[in-house]
């Protein structure tokens, strides 16, 4: 059983032209393993409740190794003054499995293969309104390591539909995939990040896993990590930005890859010192192929539709087919457009509004007011027919008849007499 990183790593190091024989050999798995990970699907995994003995002081030893690079055996004794009462090798697999982590990191960033790696990053740029106001809007950008070749988009938000949209237009704009990316640690990708463990965003994960790239993160407060997505933002700022007069993002993503084509791929470059377009030529072949599909990358919600047939989005309603009604229907929302789904099947299809508080869909009532089925519930009567326990109370007869008997009977009665 292994974990997702594991059936990253194999796939990853698959792309690279590794054969199953050596990729067994790096990872330490079996080539049957390796074998069914590269034809089939990731499994899905419970997490283990078992909790290593080391990890109350995994603080400590992340501490100490900042401060020096000491030797297992030096922090095993350390950990011993702290009262650890485990063995020398746990502490020892802990820090070689932190060291590894320090150094991957530096291998990344100094030394990239063709069509290896890729480095993505969000810049801010500032609008001056003819008003007098401010307006910040975002810049993506992912950098191939090998060739520098960019890839430019600017938005309006740092959303996560957002950002997997500008990894599927890099992606397609490059003609391929690398085999893995570098980020920093931004809520997109990471939910929560601790000494030796990642917890990915699941949705970012299952796109990464449809187009077979490995996600990377840098360590924290260190964008030294990924200096050739860094620098290129001030490059951006200064030879494109500074004096550009800005309209709307339709025109502003025309004029960014105009002039990625005309001024940023014909530069020679200051490390590699070659041209950005003809390193690009050698770095291509080496991108993985895209996949047939793309992924669904639109916002998804859930909601319930109510007896006034309408589901609520974004201060919106929007009115739904009413033989829906009470059922849970799926919102997907992308580019604007927002669809309901009930199951696999689509209802309708609606243009999302810029202002709020609107209904739309109203001539969907129409199909309400001719339908017989939902009239006829609608005015159904309670009862059928009278039934027999109330039908004197409905026919106005409140008397009934009583039998009159002498006094007499109910004194035998009481005291043991005969009965009547």
């Amino acid at each position: 059983m292994i974990n997702q990183e594991k059936v990253m790593d194999i796939k990853s190091l698959a792309k690279q032209g590794y054969k199953i024989r050596h990729i067994a050999r790096i990872t330490g798995i079996h080539r049957n393993t390796i074998k069914k990970y590269l034809e089939g699907t990731l499994p899905v995994y419970k997490k283990s409740n078992r909790e290593s003995c080391l990890k109350p002081y995994y603080g400590l030893i992340e501490g100490w190794l900042q401060q020096q690079d000491y030797q297992a055996s030096r922090i095993y004794e350390l950990l011993q003054g702290q009262g650890f009462k485990g063995s020398y090798d746990v502490v020892q697999r802990h820090v070689k499995k932190l060291k590894n982590k320090r150094d991957q990191v530096a291998y990344v960033r100094f030394e990239t293969l063709p069509g290896q790696q890729a480095q993505v990053d969000f810049g801010d740029f500032v609008i001056s309104c003819s008003d007098g106001s401010k307006l910040t809007i975002y810049c993506f950008i992912m950098v191939l390591g090998y060739s520098r070749k960019m890839y430019i988009e600017f938005i309006d938000r740092c959303t996560l539909a957002n950002f997997l949209k500008c990894h599927q237009k890099a992606f397609a704009y490059f003609g391929g995939i690398p085999c893995e990316i570098l980020y920093d640690n931004m809520k997109n990708v990471v939910i929560k990040k601790m000494v030796g463990l990642i917890k990915w965003n699941a949705s970012f994960m299952a796109f990464c896993l449809h187009y077979g790239f490995k996600p990377l993160t840098t360590p924290a407060y260190s964008p030294w990590a990924k200096g050739k997505v860094e620098r290129p933002i001030g490059y951006i700022r200064e030879r494109f930005w500074r004096g550009y007069q800005y309209s709307d993002f339709k025109y502003a993503n025309k004029d960014i890859l105009e002039w990625l084509r005309e001024v940023a791929d014909d530069r020679i470059h200051g490390t590699t010192h070659e041209k950005v377009s003809a390193r690009f030529e050698k770095e291509k072949p080496f991108l993985g192929p895209l996949p047939p599909n793309s992924y669904d990358i639109s916002e998804k919600l859930w909601r319930k539709v109510y007896k006034d047939c309408q589901v609520a989005f974004d201060c919106n309603r929007y009115v739904v087919p009413h033989e829906y009604v009470g059922r849970d229907v799926l919102l997907k929302i992308n580019d604007g457009e927002l669809r309901i789904f009930h199951d696999d099947k689509l209802l309708v299809t609606y243009k999302v509004p810029e202002g709020k508080g609107q209904t739309l869909g109203i001539e969907l009532y129409e199909r309400l007011r001719k339908d017989k089925d939902q009239i006829k519930r609608k005015y159904r009567k309670p009862f059928f027919k009278k039934a027999w326990a109330t039908r004197g109370l409905l026919s106005g007869r409140m008397d009934i008849e009583v039998r009159n008997r002498p006094l007499s009977e109910y004194q035998d009665l009481l005291d043991g007499g005969p009965h009547a």
